[in-house]
Order: structure tokens, then sequence, then C-alpha cells
């Protein structure tokens, strides 16, 4: 309704298939076939976040397997022991919150150690909480269900020992992998292939100016929400990247001295 109100042209049902053009010419074509040509561009195409290939999980999405831990999450495991899997940050973060709840907390990671993936403060946090329990280099295999998920059988990468855990319930934070591919590599990336911007550009940005936040490696080109890098994976702060950048536009064409938006 507010886009509307504004005099937003909404182009459903389609996807970004390729970016071309210059600066202040801009080419966005959809996958249907469609080119919408600007003078400025914001990318908000998100991440694709990874899915849990053990067989049967699929099935079991979205009732003892999840891929978020929040309050409505935790309520459906209350008391019973948990499966967590992933070495990040995120996965550090909902273990200790789903530790308040439900116990035991496995926290299940492919890697030899958390400190090449998690913050120093969280790795002490969970070293620190006793209802949390740390499996290094261990991979999910299966599930074991009847009615509902009781346990989990894992695999020692290292020795090829196999166990099974008792888990009501799964929560999978295993990373996510961009919604850039459109792009054709044309804006600088991480190494994972998160958009840069801000900043984070170093020798990737060329321009005689310095770039704006969230402003990728080309001018006029911003980036908002999880398909940035470092950004919060979070809709709270997508939203709030999004309305930033919007102004950051308008800015963008004062310093670079643009006077006619191109529709």
């Amino acid at each position: 309704m507010q886009a509307a109100k504004f005099g937003v042209r909404l182009h459903r049902n389609a996807r970004a298939a390729a970016f071309a053009g210059r600066p202040g010419r801009r080419c966005v074509t959809c996958d249907d076939g469609r080119v919408f040509r600007a003078r400025d561009v914001i990318i908000a195409t998100g991440a694709e976040y990874r899915r849990l290939t053990v067989p049967g999980a699929e099935s079991w999405e979205g009732n003892s397997v999840h891929y978020a831990a929040t309050v409505a999450e935790a309520q459906s495991c209350l008391g019973k022991p948990v499966a967590v899997i992933g070495g990040g940050n995120s996965a550090g973060q909902a273990a200790m919150f789903l530790s308040r709840t439900s116990g035991p907390v496995h926290l299940l990671v492919r890697g030899e150690d958390l400190e090449h993936s998690m913050s120093r403060y969280l790795i002490e946090e969970i070293t620190a909480n006793p209802r949390i329990r740390v499996w290094l280099r261990t991979e999910t295999v299966a599930l074991v269900a009847d009615s509902e998920i009781t346990a989990i059988d894992v695999v020692d990468r290292k020795a090829g020992r196999r166990s099974r855990l008792e888990a009501g319930a799964v929560f999978v934070f295993i990373g996510a992998t961009p919604c850039t591919s459109w792009l054709g590599g044309r804006l600088a990336t991480d190494r994972n292939g998160f958009l840069l911007s801000g900043q984070d550009l170093d020798s990737a940005w060329e321009a005689d100016r310095a770039p704006l936040p969230f402003e990728t490696s080309e001018p006029g080109v911003f980036c908002v929400g999880d398909a940035r890098s470092g950004s919060v994976k979070r809709v709270a702060a997508a939203v709030g990247e999004g309305s930033a950048a919007v102004r950051l536009v308008f800015e963008r064409r004062r310093l670079d001295g643009d006077r006619h938006l191109l529709m």
C-alpha cells in the first residue's frame, strides 16, 4: 500500500537474470524478458539458506527440523534434548538461547574448532555453559523418528565413529548462498560471494569520491539485506538498510552531479 501511494511500479513473478550498462544507465533484465533501465539500482535479492541434506529431513521441516531459533520454535521442545548444527555465530547464539529451556543442547560442528568461525565472546559463553555439549568434526547422517524425531545419528569425520544422540528437535545453521549470480561477477564480493559495500571495498573502489554506505563497487549500485557482505541476517536490519539506501541514492546524485531521473 505504501509503495502504491508513492507510485512504485511493481513487477511480480519474475527474477533478475542479468545486469548490464554503464554508470548512469543500468539495465536489469528479468527471466521473462523484460528490461528495466535506471540511473541507480538497489540490490536486495537476499540469500538462499542451505538445507539439511539428511534423508527424510525435508518432511520434518517446520515441525522438528528448524532453520530459526525463536521463542516459537523453543516452545515446541521445552525440556527436551536438542541438536544445533553449525559452527558460526548464528549456531552459537541459537545454542545459548535454547539452553535456557532445553537440554542438553548438542552443538554439532564439521570443523576442527570454533575459533575460525565463531566470535571469541560466544565461544567462552558456550564453553562455560554446562547445558551445551560441543561435538567437533561431527556430521549428522540420519534422523531417528516415528511420530516425532527422537534422536539423530552422527559420525565423527576424523575417527569414522558413528554415535546416536537423543534429540527432540534439530536446528540447522549451516550458512547461505547469496542470490547474486545474475550479476555476472561485475561487482566485488567477499570470498563467499556476498557483495562488498562501503568501507569494505578498499581497492575495489575506483571512483574519485569515497563510497557511500551500502554502495557496491560500481557507483550508483547499492546492496542491502542478506546479499550484502557483513550484514546482520535479520528482516528488521534489511528493512532499515533499504530505507537508508533509498536516501543515499539522492545523496549519490548530489555528489555526482546528476539532475534528472532516468526511468
